[in-house]
């Protein structure tokens, strides 16, 4: 199965303050803020969710196909995209703006300041999908992450015109659409992405009921942390797997879009839905105990034994033929 990922790709510029935001926060001063943080510790990253997934696809051998926007500093970062087995052929380069790029700093309690830059992502509402798959093969699916909004609407419509199942996963976009954007970009789906708090923020924005949503799309997967993973469908109980455990987190960005690696693996491999969520939940925790959305190494042993250890020896077998052939 070739998926094609579509979604944003990014640089993130990761800083530690080491004191407390809220202490410098005066209550009377709120409309006039002026502050000027000392980070100690600066982290540069790839990033966007579009290339975190077709990162991790690449590594599981999938030789995903990357679409979306980044700019003249882009380089370096396909080179390395390319070198871990994702196709960036139709990654379209925009020489007069950057790549978009994620600028956060984290103080001492977690709090976070952040912004982001869009940059050439803009650029991706101007890329043809029906072009795309006439240049480098119709897709099997295409996943719709998180880009910009005109990009995602209109990669939605042509998968559905061509005919090509759609996974959905507007995630943190959600919050920028209005009720009709959010219905048309799941409506239809055959998998929709979200986590809990998106999930609630679908049925706000889409004016849906769950029970609606479910009429709509094939099996929509909620991630519940620490939890694990929900899978529901119309008409049949909701399947909870539960989450692979660590007490070794180091960091939670990308642990999401690794989850949604394994799962899209699984369905490329023609596994059961649970039997690609456990593949999910384990590469999930792989990327916690890591820094960084594609800093994490994938070793087939490990993936093995942490699926054993969460689910069982019959789920481990099932899983060892497709992942020791990974490089």
């Amino acid at each position: 199965m070739r998926i094609a990922v579509t979604g944003s790709i990014a640089t993130d510029h990761l800083m530690v303050f080491p004191g407390r935001f809220a202490e410098q926060l005066l209550t009377e001063q709120l409309e006039r803020v002026s502050l000027s943080f000392l980070a100690d510790r600066l982290e540069v990253r790839r990033g966007g969710v579009g290339a975190n997934i077709a990162f991790g696809l690449g590594l599981l051998g999938l030789d995903p196909l990357l679409v979306g926007a980044a700019g003249v500093d882009f380089a370096e970062y396909d080179a390395w995209l390319r070198a871990h087995g994702v196709d960036t052929s139709e990654v379209r380069i925009d020489e007069r703006a950057h790549t978009a790029r994620f600028v956060c700093t984290t103080d001492q309690d977690q709090n976070q300041i952040a912004t982001f830059y869009a940059g050439a992502m803009a650029g991706a509402a101007r890329i043809d999908l029906a072009a795309v798959a006439e240049r480098a093969g119709r897709p099997d699916l295409v996943l719709v992450g998180a880009d910009d909004p005109e990009a995602m609407l209109r990669h939605t419509a042509a998968a559905h015109r061509l005919g090509i199942p759609v996974a959905a996963d507007p995630s943190q976009q959600l919050a920028r659409l209005d009720g009709e954007q959010a219905r048309r970009l799941v409506d239809g789906a055959r998998w929709l992405f979200t986590n809990e708090y998106e999930a609630a923020l679908l049925q706000e924005h889409t004016g849906w009921t769950k029970e609606q949503l479910l009429s709509r799309v094939g099996t929509w997967i909620t991630t519940l942390g620490p939890d694990g993973v929900s899978l529901a469908a119309a008409g049949a109980p909701a399947v909870r797997i539960p989450a692979v455990a660590t007490q070794d987190i180091a960091d939670p960005t990308g642990a999401g879009d690794a989850f949604r690696c394994g799962f899209l693996a699984g369905t490329a491999w023609r596994w059961p839905q649970e039997q690609a969520a456990r593949l999910g939940c384990a590469l999930a925790t792989t990327v916690l105990e890591s820094v960084g959305t594609q800093e994490y190494k994938l070793i087939p042993s490990d993936l093995v034994a942490r699926i054993d250890r969460a689910y069982g020896s019959e789920a481990a077998r099932v899983a060892e033929p497709r992942l020791v052939p990974v490089p």
